[in-house]
């Protein structure tokens, strides 16, 4: 069975999205697109929450993109069991994973061009928790299971 991106944007995000989605589909992913399919002008919000309702249910991981990303993750990270990410450079994307557990990444299709939006994606797709000591650390962000 492949393995799961759930990706969706508004309409600045959208021809960043749907390049990203033929990245993730190249590196073996299965994507599922929950929208917005035009360039009309759409809530950002509206599509977050579809993402990370599918990530928190364990559907995969998610992909947000919008004009910067950080509106994605503020509405993403309103879900219980999601982390989201807005990177900008792929050592944000690593770490985010590495040390975060993220599993929703966002990215700005106003801030980063195709070509460095496709590295971060690999970046964050590439990538695992290491746990250890950061397991603690990303037990304390759900208040339900703090130590």
């Amino acid at each position: 069975m492949a393995k799961a991106l759930i990706v969706g944007s508004d309409h600045a995000g959208l021809a960043l999205k749907r390049e990203l989605a033929h990245v993730a589909e190249g590196l073996g992913y299965e994507v599922r697109d929950v929208g917005t399919h035009t360039t009309d002008s759409t809530d950002y919000p509206d599509y977050a929450h579809q993402v990370a309702n599918a990530v928190a249910a364990g559907e995969g991981v998610g992909l947000l993109v919008c004009g910067t990303g950080v509106g994605m993750s503020i509405a993403a990270n309103r879900h219980s069991g999601v982390r989201a990410a807005a990177c900008s450079d792929v050592y944000s994307a690593m770490m985010s994973r590495q040390h975060n557990d993220a599993n929703v990444l966002c990215v700005g299709a106003r801030v980063v061009g195709p070509g460095l939006a496709a590295e971060i994606l690999k970046a964050f797709l590439g990538e695992s928790f290491e746990g250890g000591r950061h397991e603690r650390r990303v037990r304390k962000i759900e208040p339900s299971r703090e130590d």
